[in-house]
């Protein structure tokens, strides 16, 4: 007779089965108070900025001869520009000046509004 094989034994251990974790309860977590909602001061607007200004003549002929703020002075050339319709139509940036701009503006045609408050400013006198 034939001898039996033997079978062999592997040296591979058994995977030992996942133990599922267990959750520990959660501390309950202590409320805190609500805070209390800010009340939102009113922001104070620079006091150069509301320094009241003289404009020269050249200034004077477009926006008048009384002292403004900055601030007032921007609203006032900007009204002037809307109403004579002076904002070039295709490029928005640029203003294009009349007769009684080209004087505030050192003799230019045109000029960028982000430039155009420096050249203002050089036409004020405190």
């Amino acid at each position: 007779m034939p001898a039996k094989k033997k079978a062999k034994k592997s040296k591979a251990k058994p995977k030992a089965k996942a133990k599922a974790k267990v959750k520990k309860p959660a501390a309950k977590a202590k409320k805190k108070p609500a805070p209390k909602a800010k009340v939102k001061a009113k922001r104070k607007p620079n006091p150069a900025f509301m320094k009241p200004l003289r404009p020269d003549d050249a200034l004077a002929a477009v926006i008048g001869p009384q002292a403004k703020p900055r601030t007032e002075i921007t609203k006032a050339i900007w009204d002037y520009i809307k109403k004579n319709g002076l904002q070039d139509k295709t490029v928005r940036t640029q203003i294009n000046a009349d007769d009684k701009l080209r004087a505030v503006f050192n003799g230019r045609g045109a000029v960028s509004m982000f430039e155009m408050t420096k050249l203002v400013n050089a036409h004020l006198i405190a």
